[in-house]
């Protein structure tokens, strides 16, 4: 059975995409969902109005940044 998409990550798996700034960065999306589920809403808005990006960077790993962060 196939796993539904990620509200936040689309197709990639929540605990592969890591959270590059603020006070939650270095924790997966996976661990956000569980541990603070209004931070986790918050970022399916901002993905929702194209605020965010996943970058994958040469050690293959997968980040996260909101607009806001990167102004």
């Amino acid at each position: 059975m196939a796993q539904a998409q990620s509200p936040v990550t689309g197709i990639l798996e929540e605990d592969q995409v890591i959270i590059d700034f603020g006070m939650y960065e270095g924790k997966s999306v996976y661990e956000i969902s569980d541990t603070d589920p209004e931070y986790y809403q918050y970022m399916i808005q901002e993905k929702e109005v194209g605020n965010f990006r996943i970058l994958r960077f040469k050690d293959k790993s997968f980040r996260l940044y909101i607009q806001q962060a990167l102004n």
